[in-house]
């Protein structure tokens, strides 16, 4: 039997009535083209079941249709959710992304950038870059050949765009809600080597020794902050942890680390919220899923997403590069409460 051959866009201009090139502006949507002839294009295309050889398309034009995405891992579910807005965005344009894991190590970061660059893909969006741990010189030499945006990242790099939330105030405001409810003992747990975690515990810091309550020990690093180990990493570091330095509450750089502490709590049979406050943040649908529902910072990921990839393609069309910050907003739910120590004063 004859295998059918596959409708070109020759075949779509003949079956249409009209020039490969009509053909070839209402695929693009370059061009403006007239409803009736648009019409008979579409109903051509889609009676021949004709699909745009995109590699053509961009041979033709010099310019890719795709743009990279890196992410430090994929357990968390914040990267999903910045993901689907980021998703959605470029989805409208036209374009589509490829998506490279970093696993949370920085060559491993540049290894998937090179990659993406090789792919000759339009423009990177970096989400949480390990920028403190990769040289400067890498990035800057980078985006004078690739746009790029970077979210969440705190380290200015000439020429890169950036969606970031205000962590630092975001962490503030955490830090005050717990202060509010008498906590004085918190206890913050943060992972290895992000952006992030470094501007959150240098708020933290700031707090604590602002009110002087600053104790070298009640700065936790637990590793692996985005992995599917991360709840189990904070479970077994604040088991040993919470028994001696008895904290009254716990601030946790993502929900995944607060799980993890909820767990803890659990395991070491200390009721949360009256024994034990946890905030954690990102505000990952996990967060509303566990019992008792966290108390988190919710960073609108998927505004984030959709920010950066609208930045980008900006860049791509030649736009300058911004800047946009989003304020956090806290989500009180049910692992916080009154520190019953001085209640019973």
């Amino acid at each position: 039997m004859e295998e059918k051959r596959q409708a070109t866009i020759v075949d779509v201009a003949r079956a249409a009535g009209v020039s490969v090139a009509t053909v070839s502006r209402v695929v693009n949507g370059n061009y403006p083209v007239k409803t009736e002839t648009k019409e008979k294009v579409k109903a051509a295309i889609s009676s021949l079941n004709y699909v745009p050889n995109v590699q053509a398309r961009e041979l033709n034009t010099r310019k890719s249709s795709t743009i990279g995405v890196v992410v430090p891992g994929l357990y968390n579910m914040f990267f999903a959710e910045v993901i689907d807005g980021i998703e959605e965005s470029v989805r409208k344009e036209n374009f589509s992304f490829l998506l490279n894991c970093a696993q949370n190590d920085p060559v491993q970061e540049m290894n998937c950038i090179n990659a993406l660059v090789a792919r000759n893909v339009s423009g990177i969006i970096v989400i949480s870059p390990n920028t403190k741990n990769i040289s400067e010189r890498f990035y800057e030499e980078l985006v004078e050949r690739v746009p790029m945006v970077f979210i969440n990242g705190y380290h200015p790099i000439k020429g890169v765009s950036y969606v970031g939330n205000d962590e630092s105030q975001g962490s503030r405001q955490a830090l005050e809600y717990l202060e509010g409810l008498g906590h004085k003992k918190i206890l913050f747990v943060r992972g290895a080597s992000s952006d992030s975690y470094d501007i959150k515990e240098e708020t933290y810091r700031c707090f604590m020794e602002e009110r002087g309550l600053l104790n070298e020990d009640y700065v936790l690093n637990i590793g692996e902050g985005n992995s599917v180990e991360t709840v189990d990493l904070t479970l077994s570091a604040l088991r040993l942890k919470l028994p001696y330095l008895k904290p009254t509450a716990v601030f946790c750089c993502n929900d995944l680390m607060a799980v993890g502490a909820l767990n803890a709590c659990k395991r070491l049979g200390l009721s949360v919220p009256q024994n034990v406050s946890i905030v954690g943040y990102d505000n990952i649908s996990l967060s509303r899923l566990v019992e008792p529902k966290i108390t988190t910072m919710d960073q609108n990921m998927f505004q984030l997403g959709k920010s950066a990839a609208q930045l980008l393609l900006e860049q791509i069309r030649g736009g300058r590069n911004k800047r946009i910050l989003l304020d956090n907003t806290l989500v009180v739910r049910e692992t916080t409460g009154i520190n019953q120590e001085v209640h019973h004063d």
